[in-house]
């Protein structure tokens, strides 16, 4: 029974060290770089949800461009 505790035990510290390192990562980059994102309603008409459909599209949320002042005309700026 003593090898199959320690081999749980490993197994445990395996997934908390993982754990402890990815959760910092993704933040940082969902923060940092990019980010998914839904658009719902009509305000966006004709270029997201067209055709009036009740279903909403789903888009990526550049961080960077916006950090860097790479904004340019006809880009969709996205306000929290």
């Amino acid at each position: 029974m003593a090898p199959v505790q320690g081999l749980g035990k490993r197994y445990i510290k395996a997934f908390f060290k993982g754990f402890f390192v990815a959760v910092p990562v993704t933040v940082t980059f969902l923060d940092r770089v990019a980010c998914v994102a839904r658009v719902e309603g009509a305000s966006m008409q004709p270029s997201l949800n067209p055709g009036g459909r009740q279903a909403s599209d789903v888009v990526l949320l550049n961080h960077w461009s916006i950090r860097n002042y790479d904004v340019q005309r006809g880009d969709i700026v996205s306000l929290v």
